[in-house]
């Protein structure tokens, strides 16, 4: 989680050297991952158990983690722009994804008493917080940020200024599980938008991508400092790594897609066709059927 300037550590060295900020990443990310596991063990003794697919997918994402925020396991040059592209999509694309299909907070609203699950359902259903995990939000958070980042002085100022380099992993972290829990999250989220309607959101942000990759490959109304190869490579990465990281998003949004709405809807309709193709008496003192 450390700057764009050389640490010693990274695929420059050749030697494997972890600094006292790569440590201190690597134990929070220990502290989460063992966390996680258990309260998933823990819930082999409910009937309804753990998915260990979840689990391996929550352990998964915080992998990528380490491997976008300690340095020295970057297989790029630490400091250039193909290195900084590759942090970037394993913080705010790959990590964020994995994470998600984790499903923690149903695993945590499984571990704690049904009064603190309450208060997070009432928590989901507020209008703000449904604002802010709508998919357009998030893809305003996410992708809006990209051009921001590219085509201001932001990038530039990001290199020489390691908080605001932190910080940026932060909100590119928040940002993209945002937008993966919005679009495909396994977790609850009460008014979720329609499996279309994301797909729609979806779409945009590939296009978006696309264009911001173009935009960087070419050298056109960005403010990418450096060699003009180390920008392309960079955006090479940008544009076929992250269709694939979009590509898995669309997978796992498309595999939630359960159309009992059609199928209620034919359930229904078959007995009111019956009952008006072939009516039956209803005695004057019963009630009707429909109360």
């Amino acid at each position: 989680m450390t700057g764009h300037d050389d640490h010693g550590g990274g695929a420059s060295s050749g030697t494997l050297v972890l600094d006292g900020e790569s440590l201190l990443v690597l134990a929070v990310l220990g502290v989460v991952a063992w966390t996680y596991l258990v309260l998933a063990l823990r819930q082999h003794a409910d009937p309804r158990g753990w998915s260990p697919w979840r689990t391996a997918r929550f352990l998964g994402g915080v992998v990528l983690l380490a491997a976008a925020l300690v340095p020295a396991l970057s297989p790029l040059p630490t400091g250039s722009f193909a290195d900084h592209m590759y942090r970037h999509l394993l913080v705010g694309m790959y990590a964020p994804l994995a994470l998600v299909l984790g499903a923690p907070v149903t695993l945590v609203l499984r571990s704690v008493g049904p009064g603190a699950g309450r208060r997070v359902g009432r928590l989901l259903r507020r209008r703000p917080v449904q604002v802010l995990a709508h998919p357009v939000t998030a893809l305003l958070l996410s992708v809006g940020t990209l051009y921001a980042l590219y085509l201001t002085p932001l990038y530039a100022a990001t290199t020489q200024a390691p908080a605001l380099h932190h910080l940026l992993h932060v909100h590119f972290l928040a940002a993209g599980y945002l937008f993966a829990y919005a679009l495909a999250g396994p977790d609850p989220a009460p008014h979720r938008p329609s499996v279309p309607a994301r797909l729609v959101v979806l779409g945009v942000a590939i296009a978006a991508h696309a264009v911001l990759a173009q935009l960087l490959y070419a050298g056109a109304f960005v403010a990418v400092p450096g060699p003009t190869a180390d920008r392309q490579a960079g955006a090479e990465l940008m544009y076929y790594a992250g269709d694939f990281a979009v590509l898995l998003l669309a997978l796992a949004l498309v595999s939630t897609w359960r159309p009992v709405r059609a199928r209620a809807t034919a359930a229904t309709d078959q007995p009111v066709a019956s009952a008006t193709s072939c009516p039956r008496p209803v005695h004057p003192n019963l009630p009707s059927q429909g109360k």
